[in-house]
């Protein structure tokens, strides 16, 4: 500051200031100090016994922040700011030589980069619950039926157990992406000073070595610049956020009276103000609506980087406060979601019902057309046609007269038709693999195991 002359406007002051949310970056700033001022050290730009100062003053900063007894002072613009004014007063003035070789620009690239890996790190563990959640869930509805549907219609019917799997394998990609958070943050920034490097022959890997970093980013501008690893964390909890959304979503509609295929635990569950007999899942439609409040916040750190030039701009103080909200919002996300999962309840009779309309077995009356010979686009003719009748005549399928039959689809033997439209054989007649049958699902679920067995964190 001994460049300006006058004194900040305090509305540039509240404008400017970033600690009201960045105080949150002090353990990860205060590890990265230690782990500086040891280098500084080492590398003989400090004397240990300045480091020995410097080590006991951190300390004690680190024990009044742990102990919610750290004072923000008038001035202090930033977290980083703050725990070096902290440490001055508590150290004398060998506190300002931490800042050797060091710019907040560095510093605070370096502090992002360790709060992501951190977290990337928490959602695979909370990824890891709810997947297990699921896989129970699957194991105690293996062979409950239900119908799958495509336009929100009747369209086939699967196995309960088949339906939550799917949200197994998408959370399985979350937890691939979320991993991939920990490849972008291996480089360490700190060491690339302000933007052109340092003017000391200091010791990057050691730095890198004692946080946990795989290497150095090798070129200083790129350096304090680089924020894809936040692009990369938030577009994980998007992406993640909006398969929550789906989950929530069904299980919004599986609740209703009109569905019953499900209740929600009244744990997860909220009444009405005004109606005494409402059970609203809350929980659910707040998954459901959290889902574009992450997808906006990913889209504003794009707008912040769009067209930024090198290196440092103050724009870049902007991606903290979405950054923490994504952060907070999906783990908070990821932890009911396996709250009401565990507790739900299937109304197995509900879903069974529903599963038994013989018109989802259209799909099953071509195939058995095409092992006849049919091509199938003739096949879904047919059948198409002996649907509409049978709807136009108010019938059920398996209320069609042999002599009915034999004017809609000549083609069908009534013996063979008879028989295909017992229930099971929709479902087991799903052989190919990643289908329904039970066979298949029970291949799925060793996989899913063996997944949650092997994913490393």
């Amino acid at each position: 500051m001994s460049r300006l002359r006058d004194p900040q406007d305090p509305l540039f002051q509240a404008l400017n200031s970033s600690i009201r949310f960045d105080y949150r970056l002090a353990p990860y700033d205060l590890e990265q100090s230690l782990a500086h001022a040891r280098m500084l050290a080492r590398s003989a730009i400090i004397s240990d016994d300045d480091l020995a100062q410097i080590e006991r003053g951190l300390t004690a900063v680190r024990e009044e922040i742990d102990q919610d007894h750290f004072v923000v002072a008038e001035g202090d613009e930033d977290i980083h700011m703050a725990i070096e004014r902290r440490l001055t007063e508590l150290a004398g003035p060998v506190g300002g030589k931490l800042h050797t070789a060091r710019s907040r620009n560095d510093q605070v690239a370096t502090d992002i980069a360790m709060l992501v890996r951190a977290h990337a790190l928490d959602a695979q563990s909370l990824l890891r619950e709810l997947m297990g959640t699921l896989v129970a869930l699957a194991e105690r509805h293996l062979d409950w039926p239900l119908p799958g549907y495509t336009h929100m219609q009747r369209a086939q019917p699967v196995y309960l157990s088949h339906h939550l799997l799917a949200y197994f394998w998408k959370f399985r990609r979350d937890l691939q992406r979320f991993r991939f958070c920990l490849t972008a943050t291996d480089d360490l920034p700190l060491g690339a000073g302000a933007l052109a490097g340092v003017n000391f022959d200091t010791s990057r890997m050691f730095v890198a070595r004692e946080l946990g970093f795989g290497g150095i980013a090798e070129n200083s501008l790129d350096a304090v610049s680089n924020r894809d690893f936040v692009l990369d964390y938030m577009s994980s909890a998007a992406t993640c956020a909006g398969h929550l959304s789906q989950l929530g979503g069904e299980i919004v509609l599986w609740s209703t009276a009109e569905f019953g295929f499900c209740r929600v635990s009244d744990s997860f569950a909220s009444g009405s103000s005004l109606m005494p007999q409402k059970k609203n899942p809350d929980a659910a439609e707040l998954l459901r609506a959290k889902a574009p409040r992450l997808v906006g916040r990913l889209a504003g750190v794009h707008g912040v980087l769009h067209g930024l030039p090198l290196t440092y701009n103050k724009d870049l103080q902007e991606d903290k406060e979405p950054l923490f909200d994504a952060i907070d919002t999906v783990e908070l996300c990821l932890r009911v979601a396996r709250g009401m999962l565990a507790e739900i309840e299937f109304n197995r009779e509900r879903m069974a019902d529903a599963a038994s309309d013989e018109l989802i077995a259209a799909t099953d009356v071509a195939d058995l057309l095409v092992r006849e010979g049919v091509p199938f686009r003739e096949a879904h003719g047919i059948v198409g046609g002996v649907v509409r009748a049978t709807v136009e005549r108010g019938k059920l399928l398996s209320e069609l007269t042999d002599e009915e039959l034999a004017e809609l689809a000549p083609q069908l033997r009534p013996a063979d038709f008879r028989a295909l439209l017992e229930q099971t054989s929709w479902l087991e007649s799903k052989v190919s693999e990643g289908g329904t049958s039970l066979a298949r699902v029970r291949e799925q679920l060793g996989r899913a195991r063996h997944v949650l067995v092997e994913a490393p964190a």
